[in-house]
C-alpha cells in the first residue's frame, strides 16, 4: 500500500467518527495555542518593561532607601530626605550629576466637574524630574522652580488621566481636585504606553512641597531620581552618589549602606532574569495541556483499535502485512495532532493580536515551530502504542472478536 492510500484510509477512519476526532484535535489545539500564547504574553511583558526602563534614559539613576547589598551590615536605615537631594545637586561634590529630582509618591482620586478618576500615581517632585525620566509634554508646559519655591498648586498630568477626566477637550488651565486640594493643570505629558501591570500615563505630577503639604507630610522621600551628565558618566555619578550619601548618613563602611543606587543597566539585568523565569513557568504550565492532549490521542486510538478489531483481522487474513496496519493507525494519530496543531498555531496567531491581561503578546517564532513540532511528535509517540497493539493482533483472534 502506497503512502497516498495510507493517508486516504486514515482520513476515512477519522471521518467515520467526526465528533470524537474533532474533540481529540481540540485537545491538541488548546495545548499548542496555550504554549504559544503564554510564551508570547511572557515575552510581551518582558518587552514592555524593558521599553519602560529604557524610556527613562541610559543616564538615569534611582536612589532608594534600604540596604544596598544582600550582606549589608547596616543596623538601621536612615530615610532619604530633601537635604540628601540638595547635597547630590552640589556641582562641587558631584560634577558628573546633571539633575536631581527628589520624589514623594501617593495615590488619590481626581475630580473635575463631577467626573472622578482614580489616579495611579500622584508624584511630588522638582522640574528636573521631567528630563531625568524622559517625560515630554504634548500640551502646555512643565511647572517651574518658582512654582516649587512658592508651593503653587499646579500639576502636569499623564495622557490617561487627561482622557478620563477631560475626554477630547484640552486640560490646560482647568482645575482638578485631589483629596480636597485644587490643582491647576499646566501641562499634559506625551503618551509613553503601558507595561501591562502599571500605566505610566496615569499620573499627576506636582511641585514637591505642594504634595508634601497636602498628602504625605514633610518627612522622608520615596526615592531620588538622578540624571548623569552623559551615559558614559553614569558610573562616576553612581560613585559620587554613594560617597555623598555615606557622608550625609554618617556611614563609614561601604558594607553598611542603608540606600540603593540603581542604574538602568542593573534594572534591565534584574528584569531580564525575572521575566525569563516567569516565561519558562508559563511555558511549563501550557506544556501540561499539550501533554494532556497527547494522552487523549492514546485514549481515542485505543478505542478505535478495539472497535475495528474485526476489520484488522480481515485485512491481515487477506495478506495485509504488519507494517501496513501499523502505518495506518500511526497515520491517523499523526493526522489528529497535525491538524490540531495547525489549528492551534492559527488560533494563537489570531489571539496574539489582542491584549491579554493588559499585555500585548509578542509571539516568539521558535515557540510556533517548537509547539507545532512537539504536537506532531506527540501524535507519533502517543499513537505508537495503539498502532503497535493493532499490528500485533493475531488474525484468528481478531476475526473471532465481536
Amino acid at each position: 500500500m502506497n503512502p497516498f492510500q495510507t493517508l486516504r484510509f486514515a482520513f476515512g477512519g477519522l471521518a467515520a467518527n467526526k465528533v470524537r476526532s474533532g474533540l481529540t484535535m481540540l485537545g491538541v489545539l488548546i495545548g499548542v495555542a496555550a504554549v504559544i500564547l503564554l510564551l508570547a504574553v511572557g515575552n510581551g511583558s518582558s518587552q514592555a518593561v524593558k521599553n519602560s526602563i529604557e524610556a527613562l534614559g541610559t543616564n538615569s539613576l534611582t536612589v532608594s532607601s534600604g540596604a544596598g547589598q544582600a550582606n549589608s551590615t547596616a543596623t538601621s536605615t536612615k530615610p532619604l530626605t530633601v537635604a540628601d537631594a540638595k547635597a547630590l545637586a552640589d556641582p562641587s561634590q558631584a560634577p558628573d550629576i546633571k539633575g536631581v529630582a527628589p520624589e514623594v509618591t501617593t495615590s488619590g482620586t481626581a475630580i473635575y466637574q463631577g467626573t472622578s478618576h482614580s489616579v495611579g500615581s500622584v508624584v511630588g517632585t522638582y522640574p528636573a524630574y521631567f528630563e531625568a525620566s524622559n517625560s515630554k509634554v504634548a500640551k502646555g508646559d512643565y511647572f517651574s522652580d518658582d512654582d516649587v519655591l512658592n508651593s503653587r498648586k499646579v500639576a502636569v498630568i499623564g495622557s490617561t488621566t487627561a482622557t478620563d477626566l477631560f475626554g477630547t477637550a484640552s486640560p490646560i488651565g482647568k482645575v482638578i481636585t485631589i483629596g480636597g486640594t485644587p490643582f491647576t493643570v499646566v501641562g499634559e505629558l506625551a503618551t509613553k504606553g503601558g507595561t501591562g501591570f502599571q500605566d505610566p500615563d496615569d499620573v499627576v505630577i506636582a511641585p514637591l512641597p505642594t504634595v508634601q503639604n497636602a498628602f504625605t507630610g514633610f518627612g522622608s522621600l520615596s526615592q531620588i531620581l538622578v540624571e548623569a551628565t552623559s551615559a558614559d558618566a553614569t558610573t562616576n555619578a553612581q560613585n559620587e552618589i554613594t560617597t555623598i550619601l555615606m557622608g550625609t548618613h554618617g556611614i563609614h563602611s561601604a558594607t553598611a549602606l542603608d540606600f540603593r543606587v540603581s542604574s538602568q543597566t542593573s534594572l534591565l539585568s534584574t528584569q531580564s532574569s525575572t521575566t525569563q523565569t516567569f516565561t519558562v513557568l508559563l511555558g511549563a504550565v501550557a506544556a501540561i495541556s499539550l501533554l494532556v492532549g497527547g494522552i487523549g490521542i492514546t485514549n481515542i486510538m485505543l478505542v478505535t483499535v478495539t472497535e475495528r478489531t474485526r476489520e484488522i483481522g480481515i485485512r491481515k487474513a487477506i495478506g495485509a502485512p504488519k507494517g501496513v496496519i501499523l502505518g495506518q493507525f500511526l497515520a491517523e494519530s499523526t493526522l489528529l495532532s497535525l491538524v490540531g496543531g495547525g489549528l492551534g498555531v492559527a488560533a494563537a496567531l489570531i489571539g496574539s493580536h489582542f491584549t491579554i491581561v493588559g499585555i500585548k503578546p509578542v509571539v516568539i517564532p521558535e515557540s510556533v515551530y517548537g509547539a507545532f513540532g512537539i504536537a506532531v511528535a506527540i501524535g507519533l509517540f502517543f499513537g505508537g502504542y495503539p498502532a503497535s497493539r493493532a499490528a500485533s493482533l493475531r488474525p484468528i483472534e481478531a476475526l473471532r472478536h465481536e
